[in-house]
């Protein structure tokens, strides 16, 4: 029985530390989220100083956050964790796709590697960086500058169309194909949405050109 209780209090020792490994990985997934959440919302404010250091930051915790798991694979593979560098994905990628498009030099796009995420999480992260353009585009439609949001639809279209070819199970892609069927719906709406404004600009240069030809002609017979 001593045997035993040797090898019960070596289990209990290895599964105290293993949990607060656990608890520390959970605070960190949470702080990771809300320094995502804070850089996005600047994405949409057009405050660039700011997001990109919160995306400094954000890559920062990842990396503490990560470092800390390389002996608990399982805890690196939990959904907690896999969420939050989702969230990191999708905060840089929608960075470089929103700012390219303000006129500022063109920034090259990183991948899972250069972010330290793996392949799923970093599809996952894709998708909804391409859902997240949705908001730029219905921005611009109400500011009546539907042609710059054009180049917004055509980026979450080619997006899609890459996805819908991970063809691969869920246990490997993280869900990816819900993700995906996800996106397509905030793609159709969108492009509808969009389409929908274009016709609506389209009528109203027609009846204004043809208020202006009406009115040239009752001036013309008044002379």
């Amino acid at each position: 029985m001593t045997e035993l209780s040797q090898i019960i209090e070596s289990i209990r020792s290895e599964l105290s530390a293993k949990n607060q490994v656990r608890d520390a990985t959970l605070n960190r997934s949470r702080e990771l989220i809300r320094f995502c959440a804070l850089s996005i919302r600047a994405i949409h404010r057009h405050e660039w100083a700011e997001a990109s250091a919160g995306l400094k930051t954000a890559r920062e915790a990842a990396a503490v956050m990560s470092a800390d798991l390389v002996a608990y694979p399982d805890l690196y593979e939990a959904g907690y964790t896999q969420d939050a560098l989702k969230e990191l994905a999708e905060a840089h990628l929608l960075y470089v796709f929103v700012h390219g498009k303000q006129g500022e030099q063109p920034e090259p796009l990183p991948g899972p590697t250069d972010l330290g995420i793996p392949a799923a999480a970093y599809l996952n992260g894709l998708a909804e960086a391409a859902s997240e353009l949705r908001r730029f585009v219905l921005d611009l439609i109400r500011l009546g500058r539907t042609s710059e949001a054009e180049p917004y639809l055509d980026v979450m279209d080619d997006i899609y169309s890459h996805l819908v070819t991970m063809d691969f199970p869920d246990a490997l892609t993280g869900g990816l194909r819900r993700t995906t069927d996800a996106l397509r719906a905030v793609l159709e709406r969108t492009r509808g949405d969009l389409t929908v404004a274009v016709r609506q600009e389209e009528l109203q240069v027609a009846l204004a050109r043809f208020e202006q030809q009406v009115t040239g002609r009752s001036q013309r017979a008044t002379e």
